[in-house]
C-alpha cells in the first residue's frame, strides 16, 4: 500500500513547474560535478589522486569532494536557472517584463481553476 501513496505524491511534485525546473537544474549541477571530479582524478593535478588513494580510507576523501562539488555546482545550476526565469524567451535582450516567473505562473493556473 505505501507505493501507491507516495505514487501520487511524486507526480504531484513534478507537476509544480518550479520543482520541476530545480529538479533538473539539480540533475544538470549532479552530472556536471560528478564528471569534474572524474578529470581532476584522471588527470591528477597536483597528485590529487594519488593523496586521495594513499589515505587509508579513501571513500571519505571521495565522498567529501564530490558531495562539496554537488553542493557547488548543482546551487549554481539550480540559481541561473531561476535568474534566467526573467528573461525575455523571444528576444535576446535582458529583462523580464514580457515573461512569467513559474511561482506566478503557477498562481495563475490555481485561480482560474
Amino acid at each position: 500500500m505505501p507505493d501507491h501513496q507516495n505514487k501520487p505524491a511524486r507526480s504531484v511534485l513534478l507537476r509544480i513547474p518550479l520543482f520541476r525546473l530545480l529538479a533538473i537544474n539539480l540533475a544538470i549541477g549532479a552530472c556536471a560535478a560528478t564528471l569534474l571530479v572524474g578529470g581532476l582524478l584522471w588527470l591528477n593535478p597536483g597528485h590529487l589522486r594519488e593523496l586521495i588513494f594513499a589515505d587509508n580510507s579513501p571513500g571519505i576523501a571521495l565522498a567529501l569532494l564530490l558531495a562539496s562539488f554537488l553542493i557547488t555546482f548543482g546551487s549554481a545550476a539550480m540559481g541561473s536557472a531561476i535568474m534566467a526565469q526573467g528573461l525575455k524567451e523571444h528576444s535576446g535582450k535582458g529583462g523580464g517584463h514580457g515573461s512569467r516567473l513559474a511561482v506566478q505562473e503557477t498562481a495563475r493556473r490555481t485561480r482560474t481553476h
